[in-house]
């Protein structure tokens, strides 16, 4: 997708951002490899931290080393969650770091007061240096993701997410961000973030795609050393991993933005489009001080990164000379080839040489400590990777600070907020607008006239801020969770009427007096990683709702803009026409003023601010158009964007989709990885009512039935389902458009579940389907879930015809899951599907 269909506004990235040389040319995208998964680590640039020497630290290293025991060498290599290890934990066991999961705070409390994370730090730091790890304890560190601002502590400044900085093509502006970042982290206690993100996506579909900067590897290759150099310091000064700045992470290393689309899946380019495109980051992370490496879930050419030797030592340690540590994803050692969660040698001889353990620490480390002992792991890897862990504490002054609550930041929760930090995330926002269409220059508006400002991401924060931010999703909060944000809505009614100007906010833009323009502010809900694949770019492809709206405010003479809020392109022809003008404003954080900024003149009608956004991934042509390794010339085209001055009109746009339905709604997977497939959501009802549950994630309105998110293999891939037996309450999986599953039915399908029964049920308990109004099909499961032994995961397929047998039509299925109880039960439930052959499903119940 290189060429423009409209405007011819491409953008020479490295002029613009004075980038450095590129690597030597790499192949064609969409050429896959013919030789086998083998790394030539001479092939590969040569790079080289830009650290002086130090003599005295690598002394330092070595006493420390030598004065260890086995238990706490190997304790270093582990990290634990904050939710299955606490202080005390870490006063028994030797522990080198600790980190919180994206639904990991304090107390378990998602919105857990900065002095609670600074407490808990000084707790940990204090167990780790306790007397019961003999006479010279190492002290811990502590790992969070704070990927777009502090994003996981109440109240901090919330920055765009990564695909918005990368439209606003200034490396100046993100070494800004590092700093302000920093000093939020330093203000709870912590001294380590995990980032940047340096993903160069070429497949839009993936649910990490708003994570990456950008689909060229120049500006990743730029942004990677800024976000560094802020959040670090400069190396060699007296800044460098001083009290004010934290340790980062680039990640995921490597080629996780080349996996088509899926999450920890597998990236199938050559060693050169690897080397070229998806490391283009790194070894200018390296040159800039880089001191952990955070590595990918995902594989290269079938081989799991994590066990990958070639990339983790031969080319990361040795051809670029990296001397700090490598540290795996979430449980992402127990996916490699004979490992286990609590068990894999094979990724420390590889060269990990810090596992992300939440939960199974305890086990691994003893596992691990008796593969040392046996001669499995060579006592000289396991001393490479404590020394390499000993020298990132000795640079981060660990080991001189003293507790967090003594360090000169800590305590300082000011800083959460502070306007400076709020002024730059501001401009950040402001410089990451691309105003895609702008018909007869209605843009930028004059403040003082009639505004009327819609749809439901308007005034929601949440939504404008999107996933990893306060829980992992980014759901389950609501404006009041963001005490020092701001709303689209709210940043936009203070501009207008400051000019003497009418703002009204209507979310399904309803007027009495009608405006002189709207605004509708709309667009993707919040998500992260697997959560939010796609099997398409197609916005909202089974709902209409704000399609709608544009084309009742159009057909009504006003003029609409439209503030389209996403973490990727996405395939919007049919709004952009039902648009005068149109604004990409991705996912641009808690800052919603800055949007106000760029929309609306000054009192005085001068331009305050020109959009100067340029897309950072080109924007599809069609739904099926999914980025770099797709052919054919995109609708917008990398580096487009329009100026104020710019002629912003477009031709009418081909609306349809192309799509099959199969293609909207998904006929074979109804939930899986903590998502309902395309084309359905969850949904609640009793006597009260029914509700609507985008996420699965609720209650009812009587409250009788609550969805919670849990685990199953990996994070919140499940859902419990907690009946209180008040009455009979239903959960179901619905959509608006029905599929046809005769052929299934004849073809001898089933519909398979994973369940895990934590309270069996109190009363009958049936799973059916749904065919419309007083039209179903359903069978009792309830001896089955009885039967079931209490806390573990087991699986039930049933055909399709005892379905059909007990009254759905399976031409038209509405509701391909449905599940039933008047009754206590609390039930888990995990990949929802149709089942290839009825082999192992159940007799049809009676």
């Amino acid at each position: 997708m290189k060429t423009p269909l409209i405007g011819g506004l491409a953008l020479a990235a490295a002029a613009a951002l004075s980038l450095a040389p590129a690597l030597a040319p790499a192949s064609s995208p969409t050429a896959r490899a013919a030789e086998p998964a083998t790394i030539h680590p001479q092939l590969w640039p040569s790079a080289r931290p830009q650290l002086p020497a130090d003599p005295a630290l690598e002394r330092q290293v070595n006493a420390i080393l030598a004065g260890m025991t086995l238990e706490q060498k190997v304790g270093q290599l582990i990290q634990g969650d904050i939710s299955a290890l606490t202080p005390q934990d870490l006063r028994q066991y030797p522990l080198g770091s600790v980190l919180n999961g994206g639904n990991s705070k304090p107390g378990g409390n998602p919105l857990a007061p900065p002095s609670a994370w600074l407490t808990l730090a000084n707790g940990y730091y204090l167990a780790s240096m306790a007397s019961s790890h003999g006479p010279h304890p190492i002290p811990e560190i502590w790992g969070i993701d704070a990927v777009h601002g502090n994003n996981d502590v109440y109240g901090a400044t919330i920055f765009p997410q990564n695909v918005g900085l990368g439209a606003a093509h200034d490396p100046a502006l993100l070494r800004l961000i590092g700093a302000a970042t920093a000093e939020e982290v330093r203000a709870i206690g912590l001294d380590w973030t995990f980032g940047p993100t340096l993903a160069v996506v070429s497949d839009d579909r993936w649910g990490r795609s708003y994570e990456s900067y950008s689909q060229d590897p120049a500006i990743v290759r730029a942004y990677a050393r800024a976000m560094v150099l802020g959040l670090q310091g400069r190396p060699g000064t007296a800044q460098f991993l001083d009290a004010y700045h934290v340790i980062a992470t680039p990640k995921h290393y490597l080629g996780d933005g080349g996996t088509r689309g899926v999450d920890q899946g597998d990236n199938l380019e050559s060693e050169t489009q690897l080397r070229d495109t998806d490391a283009a980051g790194y070894p200018v992370a390296i040159e800039a001080g880089a001191q952990t490496i955070m590595v990918s879930f995902s594989s290269w050419q079938n081989v799991k990164m994590v066990g990958n030797y070639g990339l983790l030592t031969e080319v990361l340690k040795d051809r670029w000379h990296f001397d700090g540590f490598t540290v795996g994803d979430w449980n992402a050692h127990g996916q490699l080839p004979g490992c286990t969660d609590a068990s894999c040698p094979q990724a420390v001889d590889a060269g990990l040489d810090m596992f992300m353990a939440p939960t199974d620490w305890k086990a691994l480390l003893a596992n691990t400590v008796q593969q040392v002992r046996s001669g499995q792991i060579p006592r000289s890897r396991l001393d490479d990777a404590v020394r390499r862990i000993l020298r990132v504490k000795l640079r981060a002054r660990l080991f001189t600070e003293g507790p967090p609550v003594s360090r000169p930041l800590a305590g300082h929760f000011e800083l959460l907020g502070d306007a400076q930090h709020r002024a730059i995330a501001r401009r950040a926002v402001r410089e990451s607008l691309v105003l895609l269409k702008n018909e007869n220059h209605l843009l930028p508006l004059q403040p003082h006239e009639r505004v009327l400002v819609a749809g439901d991401g308007a005034d929601d924060i949440p939504m404008q801020c999107g996933g990893w931010t306060l829980t992992w999703q980014g759901t389950g909060t609501t404006n009041k969770d963001f005490p020092h944000g701001e709303s689209i809505w709210q940043g936009i009614s203070q501009a207008v009427r400051a000019a003497g100007g009418e703002a009204q906010l209507s979310r399904d833009g309803s007027f009495k007096h009608k405006p002189d323009v709207a605004i509708v502010v709309y667009g993707e809900k919040p998500y992260a990683e697997f959560q939010g694949d796609v099997p398409n770019l197609a916005f909202s492809p089974a709902n209409d709702t704000d399609l709608k709206l544009l084309e009742r405010l159009h057909a009504a003479g006003i003029p609409v803009v439209s503030v389209f809020l996403s973490g990727r392109p996405l395939w919007v022809n049919p709004e952009l026409n039902a648009s005068n003008a149109f604004v990409a404003a991705w996912l641009p954080g808690s800052e919603g003023e800055g949007v106000a900024d760029v929309l609306f003149r000054g009192r005085d009608g001068e331009i305050r601010y020109d959009f100067r956004g340029k897309l950072s991934f080109a924007w599809p042509r069609t739904p099926l158009q999914f980025g770099t390794d797709t052919p054919g010339q995109p609708l917008f085209a990398f580096g487009y964007g329009l100026r104020d001055a710019s002629n912003g009109d477009l031709p009418k746009l081909p609306e349809a989709s192309g799509l099959p339905s199969a293609a909207t709604v998904d006929s074979s997977v109804f939930f899986t990885s903590g998502r309902a497939g395309s084309g359905w959501h969850w949904a609640v009802a009793d006597d009260a009512g029914a509700t609507p549950l985008p996420h699965g994630i609720g209650a009812s309105d009587s409250k009788r039935l609550v969805l919670t998110a849990i685990d199953e293999a990996r994070q919140e891939e499940a859902r419990l389902l907690h009946w209180t037996g008040s009455g009979q309450s239903t959960a179901e999986i619905t959509g608006a458009t029905p599929i046809d599953l005769t052929r299934q039915t004849n073809g001898e399908l089933a519909l398979a579940f994973d369940y895990l029964v934590e309270e069996a049920p109190s009363a009958a308990v049936t799973v059916g389907m749904g065919c419309g109004a007083s039209c179903s099909g359903a069978v009792p499961i309830t001896a089955d879930l009885r039967a079931a032994p209490h806390g573990q995961w087991r699986h039930l397929a049933i055909p399709l015809a005892c379905f059909a047998a007990a009254g759905e039509n399976m031409s038209r299925v509405w509701t391909p899951f449905t599940l039933e109880t008047s009754g206590k039960l609390a039930l888990g439930l995990a990949n929802i599907r149709l089942q290839s052959g009825a082999a192992g499903a159940v007799a049809c119940p009676h």
